[in-house]
């Protein structure tokens, strides 16, 4: 996971900044394994975002099919209906995955609903912003790290519609890569 804490430092509109969930794993509050953990450590604690403009995946919740259900209304609410983002940073798992769009799953065939749950994916389930509801984003920001994605990103580049990443729309949409991610683009 990359280290948002350089944002806190730009110059942003923070009064006017909502941040919304591309995913988030079933797990209590403050389980390391939550990216609101990460998000909150690294975002909340070194910028001037208000923690009401986080908008945390309602993972915590009993009935989880109603909960994605309230996620996708506070999008709405939030970005218009349909809900239209107008940044979504996405990175790129070696499997291919993104957000927790994962191989196989089912979850890769809905289409009635933008937000939505996974099956088991490392240990966990999951809850996911569909391919709609990313694809409707103004601006995809990918941002690749790791020598373990190198191979990945080259199928993400060429639009490998094989990959759950390659389901995603290029128009309007940049790569950042770290160096160990970005050794196999030269090779192709």
């Amino acid at each position: 996971m990359i280290d948002i804490r350089i944002l806190a430092g730009e110059d942003v509109p923070w009064a006017g900044v909502h941040v919304v969930q591309v995913d988030e794993r079933i797990a209590p509050a403050g389980d390391p394994d939550r990216n609101l953990t990460n998000l909150c450590e690294s975002l909340l604690e070194h910028a001037p975002l208000s923690p009401a403009h986080i908008h945390a995946m309602p993972v915590e919740e009993a009935d989880l099919e109603a909960a994605a259900g309230s996620y996708a209304r506070t999008l709405a609410m939030l970005a218009g209906t349909p809900p239209v983002l107008d940044l979504a940073h996405l990175g790129l798992g070696p499997d291919g995955h993104t957000a927790s769009l994962v191989p196989n799953d089912p979850v890769l065939t809905v289409v009635d609903r933008d937000v939505a749950l996974t099956g088991v994916y490392m240990k966990r389930r999951r809850m996911t912003l569909t391919y709609q509801a990313l694809n409707r984003a103004r601006r995809i920001l990918w941002v690749v790290t790791g020598a373990e994605k190198a191979n990945m990103l080259v199928r993400l580049r060429d639009g490998d519609s094989a990959i759950p990443a390659g389901g995603i729309r290029r128009e309007q949409a940049l790569i950042l890569a770290d160096q160990p991610a970005a050794t196999a683009l030269g090779r192709t």
